[in-house]
């Protein structure tokens, strides 16, 4: 299953999160989890992005772990997983409101989702206008298979110029 969003990232981040879920991700952001562009609570996953404005957001709900070929085709790419004893995934921004967020049907237990965002430098650079027009707007690909309790792990790093 796939289905395309267009998210407002604000406080530069979008929430994954297990339908039960009541964590919050206050202590879960540190330097380190921002430069990593992930943040992990209990039933909750927060996905940095570089920009604090609306982004593109594809979800696929997958059966088995995507392969890793297409990382060249993306800027950042991290990874994480996430217990999902409901069964059920709410994929938001931050600051949205729950019960109208999307919602995607996911293997009850044990899940894994991949991060993979591209277009970022274009994005950073319009700024505040980068929301308006796909040419400039941070594109997020989120990947979400089964797979065992595993903790996060970038597996390509972007580093915004002049940092």
């Amino acid at each position: 299953m796939a289905a395309e969003l267009e998210l407002f990232a604000d406080y530069h981040q979008i929430h994954v999160q297990d339908e039960e879920s009541e964590d919050d991700l206050g202590e879960a952001w540190t330097d380190q989890t921002v430069s990593d562009g992930i943040a992990v609570a209990d039933g909750l996953l927060g996905i940095g992005t570089a920009v604090n404005v609306t982004v593109a957001v594809r979800v696929d709900v997958l059966t088995a772990e995507p392969t890793a070929g297409d990382l060249a085709d993306f800027d950042h790419v991290v990874e994480a997983g996430l217990e999902a004893p409901s069964g059920q995934v709410v994929v938001m921004g931050c600051s949205d409101f729950f019960d109208d967020a999307a919602r995607f049907d996911v293997p009850e237990g044990w899940i894994r989702v991949r991060a993979s965002r591209r277009n970022l430098a274009a994005a950073v650079a319009a700024d505040i206008d980068s929301g308006t027009s796909p040419e400039t707007m941070e594109q997020v690909r989120l990947q979400i298979w089964p797979a065992p309790q595993a903790a996060a792990r970038v597996l390509k790093r972007w580093e915004r110029a002049g940092v």
